[in-house]
């Protein structure tokens, strides 16, 4: 009982104490998943930041040489030099810009898996095409051609780059005129991005993506969905429904987070939106980027777990030891009522003088001993007495047995006498009564003579019944006496 009571305190310090625990863990956890995806979104833009900044002074220094083609290769080529974060640099002119000189693309690119940059043997590129499409259709120089503001574009898998997923900060170039010329597109690989990001997890097996609002991937740990694959395709092939409120809640721009399972994965998402900050100057467009951080639920609650099943493991070993040592205590405490136990039952069978030993304990027990033996020999001393006062009674009973036979014999030969005086006065009374009826009946019929003897009978008869009487009363005085 003393085990149980605490295993039932215990599970519920337990119970409180994991419980609150697990809510403080979660929290911590939430904490950390949102300082993570601030400060991962703040080092990205720092890069587009930079980047920006760095085509804002490129672009300032090539204006005077706008009119001088031959010099827009040196600008790209510095652009890539001078800023780690650009992966290359292109600066596209208009067709009909040059008149007469032809249609100039001028690129330069940095190959992330080479030590040193590319180098052409001409610094201008005459190029009609961009991969296989004329560069005047590529979105990246026409979308700004049209609207002409600077803007960023989502991920491209550019054919001269080796298949390198980018993301291109495209700004137009002005001349004399205020229509866009040229346009000036700086790449920065996305692989750059993605190695930030996996530098920021908070976990060894957590990992971020990053998504535009219509579902493309700007970043994810498996490179092969960047260009080839999207959060509606994925969410379309039988993911669980908890995935797909997640999925949906990112290309919604929402703040917040979700528990998912999928198939053996087990975790929460957290998410979002990509807020770009607020620098004078500095171009206002909303990317529509959201950012999600998946966050394992082994790598928030591990440790929890591992803790709470060592806690357990020591409880569980801890009551057991509980559990022998209050056994071995209460069997050693409970000997000497065991002793007890055995004494008063060969005290009920009669046996009253066998010793009890005296207690070594000073505790309850102990003096329950002490007063048990006590008990035991004033018990003893007064069944003692009580015997002798039983043999002194079964004597007295003797003699009283035989005092109360005598008086039966004496009360038996006192009735048999009565019954013999009885008998023996029967007759005289009977004849004085028949004496007495036929005085009565005869009256002066009778003669002198026979009345005279009827009363000589009468006198005759009475004078035995007192006789008799005077007996009965001496006996009865004789035995009173």
């Amino acid at each position: 009982m003393v085990v149980l009571a605490i295993a039932a305190l215990l599970t519920a310090a337990l119970f409180v104490m994991f419980r609150y625990s697990r809510k403080a863990v979660k929290e911590e956890a939430v904490q950390k998943a949102g300082f993570t995806l601030d400060a991962t979104l703040q080092q990205i833009d720092n890069i587009l930041l930079n980047v920006e900044q760095s085509a804002g002074n490129i672009y300032w220094a090539l204006l005077p040489d706008i009119n001088q083609p031959e010099r827009m290769y040196t600008y790209s080529r510095k652009l890539v030099e001078t800023n780690p974060y650009v992966a290359g640099a292109a600066i596209a002119m208009s067709p009909n810009y040059y008149q007469g000189r032809g249609e100039y693309f001028m690129a330069y690119h940095h190959r992330t898996n080479s030590d040193t940059p590319d180098t052409d043997e001409s610094p201008i590129i005459q190029a009609e095409t961009f991969g296989n499409t004329p560069y005047t259709q590529q979105i990246w120089y026409t979308q700004p051609m049209e609207t002409g503001h600077p803007c960023w574009i989502n991920p491209l898998k550019e054919e001269d780059s080796e298949g390198e997923a980018i993301i291109t900060f495209c700004l137009p170039l002005y001349g004399q005129e205020k229509t866009p010329v040229g346009i000036m597109a700086i790449d920065v690989s996305l692989a750059l991005l993605t190695k930030v990001v996996h530098a920021a997890k908070p976990s060894p097996n957590s990992f971020a993506m990053m998504i535009g609002s219509d579902g493309s991937y700007i970043i994810h740990p498996d490179s092969s969905k960047l260009l080839h694959s999207t959060v509606q395709k994925d969410l379309s092939e039988g993911v669980d429904p908890t995935v797909r409120e997640a999925g949906r809640a990112m290309m919604a721009g929402e703040t917040g987070y979700r528990h998912i399972k999928h198939k053996n994965f087990d975790g929460y998402v957290f998410y979002k939106p990509f807020l770009r900050s607020a620098v004078p100057g500095r171009i206002e467009q909303d990317l529509s980027w959201s950012i999600g951080l998946v966050y394992p639920v082994d790598d928030i609650f591990g440790d929890y777990n591992q803790m709470l099943y060592f806690v357990l493991v020591v409880a569980i070993g801890g009551l057991l030891l509980l559990l022998v040592l209050c056994q071995a205590i209460t069997h050693r405490q409970l000997l000497p009522l065991r002793m007890l136990t055995t004494s008063a039952q060969r005290i009920a069978e009669g046996h009253y003088n066998e010793p009890i030993p005296d207690s070594r304990q000073q505790d309850e027990v102990g003096r329950l001993q002490d007063h048990f033996q006590q008990m035991q020999q004033s018990l003893a001393t007064k069944v003692g007495e009580l015997q002798e006062l039983t043999a002194s009674l079964q004597d007295r009973s003797e003699v009283l047995s035989e005092a109360y036979e005598h008086a039966k014999e004496a009360d038996r030969m006192k009735t048999a006498f009565l019954h013999r005086m009885t008998n023996q006065m029967t007759a005289p009374v009977q004849a004085i009564g028949t004496y007495v009826n036929r005085l009565h009946e005869s009256g002066q019929q009778l003669e002198q003579e026979e009345a005279n003897q009827l009363v000589s009978d009468i006198l005759e008869q009475g004078s035995t019944t007192t006789s008799l009487l005077k007996d009965l009363l001496d006996s009865s005085q004789k035995t009173t006496n």
